[in-house]
């Protein structure tokens, strides 16, 4: 990327190919532009990054996402804060605003790696000084790391969202738990509207597949507003959709912070009961990805005040207290 640069108070802002329409919104909403970098791959498919200003005692932030492809994203990140560590960067922050590997955080069998901690890890290695995402899958993740980690939260925005979208919808509504994993996030998100928490009780027979089991909870007649921190398949969120549509709920909405959707994702959701599902910009949509049935909105003030914290060595948690 080439661009005329405008220095948002001693900060340079980078941004990897991940989700660069993010970066940029971060950058403005600083007041500034995107520092000049150049990041792709050669003929044989190494990831390169040319760094095109000067960043000698500068407070460097590093804005992506390792979403598909994964690995690319995820090397072209950590070859950044090498090019930036080696020209003598002040003070490197990886801005992940979604951190992939997050799922792998624990052997759930003999012999698996913990795949979280290696990719944590390598950002050390890397030279990393500090660390800013949002809405890991588990919060214990940020152990994992011996740098500072700053997690954001992503579910103010959602409670926003929905206390003004309630009170434009006739009816009830209850918060429903897709699974027990989300039993927590949903119970903070029901508690702030102040409406009652379901939770669908589920067995997973194998990766990526969710079998409904039983809803804990009344939503019959009810609007239902299902809650997670990511979706992939949305093997979960439609199967739940879908009990609850059994279950007589009246209409039914969906929201999460991570819009991973990958392999039947959209198909899934196209004809599920969802009738609206809310996500956030953590992740760039594909073209192929927005439809009618999907709302984006923007964590790009949520990550520009986090960065101006950071700079001014201020504290970041004021930000988050709210859902704490």
């Amino acid at each position: 990327m080439t661009s005329t640069v405008k220095t948002v108070d001693g900060i340079k802002i980078f941004s990897g190919n991940s989700n660069k329409p993010l970066a940029q919104k971060i950058a403005r909403s600083l007041g500034g532009e995107l520092a000049i970098c150049e990041a792709g791959q050669f003929s044989d498919g190494e990831s390169f990054v040319k760094i095109g200003e000067i960043v000698r005692g500068i407070d460097c932030f590093v804005i992506q996402s390792t979403s598909n492809p994964v690995n690319d994203n995820l090397m072209e990140l950590l070859i950044t804060i090498d090019a930036l560590r080696r020209a003598s960067a002040g003070r490197i922050t990886a801005v992940i605003p979604y951190y992939g590997y997050a799922r792998q955080d624990r052997k759930a069998r003999a012999r698996d790696p913990i795949s979280a901690r290696l990719v944590a890890d390598l950002f050390q290695a890397a030279g990393a000084d500090r660390v800013l995402t949002m809405d890991l899958h588990s919060s214990q993740i940020q152990g994992f790391f011996s740098m500072p980690v700053d997690h954001m939260l992503g579910n103010p925005m959602l409670v926003d969202y929905y206390t003004n979208k309630i009170k434009e919808i006739e009816g009830d509504f209850v918060v429903v738990a897709p699974d027990i994993g989300s039993v927590k996030r949903s119970r903070s998100f029901a508690e702030e509207i102040d409406i009652p928490l379901a939770i669908i009780d589920k067995r997973r027979p194998e990766a990526n597949v969710s079998e409904v089991m039983s809803v804990i909870g009344d939503v019959k007649g009810k609007n239902v507003i299902m809650v997670d921190d990511m979706i992939d398949t949305a093997g979960t969120i439609c199967n739940a959709a879908q009990a609850m549509h059994e279950k007589g709920a009246k209409r039914i909405f969906a929201c999460c912070t991570h819009p991973v959707l990958s392999g039947p994702a959209i198909e899934r959701i196209q004809k599920s009961a969802i009738e609206e599902l809310v996500v956030l910009d953590t992740i760039q949509l594909s073209s192929d990805k927005k439809i009618d049935k999907i709302k984006q909105l923007s964590v790009c003030d949520i990550f520009a005040n986090a960065i101006k914290a950071i700079h001014n060595n201020e504290s970041v948690s004021k930000l988050f207290d709210k859902l704490m």
